[in-house]
């Protein structure tokens, strides 16, 4: 009884914390101004590999990624690990650096601060270095240590990606 008892209250609990502020085709309508491109893939060779594993200091758990382009525009829609579950965040990149950076779901039960654009904003104008970190700091949030890091992994690699197909 209390085995199930605890496996409700954790199926409840997720569905409390679980939240899509916005969903990916909405995100990606609205950066095309609603006539996006089709999608097109990068597959994660081993060329690219290596990058992509330290950057998000861990083996990637996908071979290809999915993006949008139009232009000098790319648009990526990514997840990474939070504590433990994904958080997924939708990324525009213009010339080289971020314009937009925004969650658009989030499904931990804390760091949920990293949503608001007081910190998005750290984001915009942001592009790679040479060892492929961040060119301008990104000041972090108590008790949101792992969201904060989980966003600049990701913005970190969709700058890397755009970097591989511009």
């Amino acid at each position: 009884l209390f085995l199930l008892f605890s496996s409700i209250l954790s199926t409840l609990s997720f569905n409390l914390v679980a939240e899509e502020y916005q969903s990916s085709a909405d995100f990606i309508n609205t950066a095309f101004d609603n006539t996006p491109p089709k999608p097109k893939s990068l597959w994660v060779s081993k060329g690219i590999k290596a990058p992509v594993t330290k950057i998000l200091q861990h083996k990637p758990g996908f071979m290809r990624t999915r993006y949008w382009q139009k232009g000098d525009k790319t648009v990526w829609v990514l997840n990474e690990l939070g504590k433990t579950k994904l958080i997924t965040v939708g990324i525009i990149i213009e010339n080289n650096r971020i314009s937009l950076l925004k969650v658009l779901a989030f499904r931990e039960s804390r760091g949920w601060e990293v949503k608001h654009d007081f910190f998005t904003n750290q984001f915009k104008q942001n592009s790679l270095d040479a060892d492929l970190r961040l060119n301008q700091p990104i000041d972090g949030i108590s008790g949101a240590t792992l969201s904060v890091r989980a966003l600049t992994k990701v913005a970190q690699l969709a700058l890397y990606f755009d970097s591989q197909i511009n």
